[in-house]
């Protein structure tokens, strides 16, 4: 199944509430942010994210994690894996982010997205400074070995087709805010790289 963008209609136009962003973050006590979790399949977003978001729920904030398999449960589960529908999951999934930074959360994204320009149009959709990319840095070499779903193993044997790092390409950030050597430190230390540089955005205390 593919997925086209859909058109916007010139009659629908965006309805501004008077509770907005700043005074819902203001109840927070913390800045409105979508930390977008990129790498390949087996790198540890998922796990580096929850174990992130862990920390920050114990410290008083509010967060969600979005994450790709749970997703694909819902919100795009009619979309298959094909350049187009994967690009189409991305939009749906920056467009929830905003909506939830919106709400004043943190916004952890744990997925894959592998190409540059999809990852730049969601950082586009939200003011400057409200987007920040944490590569998980892992080799493929490490993702193969740990391979946690069997998922390299298939893509080896021609079972799956198009599978990121395989026979479909990964572009790595080229300048990401957050940079994790994920294959060389332990998960501890990956949460307090990512803590530190919250506090120095001033998006945390």
């Amino acid at each position: 199944m593919t997925t086209e963008t859909p058109i916007k209609d010139e009659n629908i136009v965006w309805h501004q509430h008077s509770i907005d962003k700043e005074f819902r973050a203001k109840l927070k006590q913390q800045k409105p942010v979508i930390l977008w979790f990129t790498g390949l399949s087996g790198a540890g977003k998922s796990t580096v994210a929850g174990a992130l978001e862990n920390k920050l729920a114990e410290q008083g904030y509010h967060t969600y994690l979005l994450d790709g398999d749970n997703v694909r449960h819902g919100l795009c589960s009619d979309l298959g894996f094909s350049e187009q529908d994967r690009r189409e999951n991305i939009r749906r999934i920056g467009e929830l982010a905003k909506l939830m930074a919106d709400a004043g959360l943190i916004v952890l994204s744990a997925f894959i997205s592998p190409h540059r320009a999809e990852r730049q149009l969601v950082r586009e959709m939200v003011p400057e400074g409200e987007f920040l990319e944490v590569y998980v840095n892992t080799s493929l070499e490490v993702c193969e070995q740990r391979d946690p779903k069997g998922l390299y193993k298939k893509a080896r044997a021609g079972e799956i087709r198009n599978f990121t790092g395989i026979d479909s390409d990964y572009e790595a950030p080229i300048n990401p805010e957050i940079d994790l050597l994920a294959g060389e430190k332990a998960i501890d230390e990956l949460v307090d790289d990512c803590i530190q540089i919250l506090k120095q955005r001033n998006i945390i205390a």
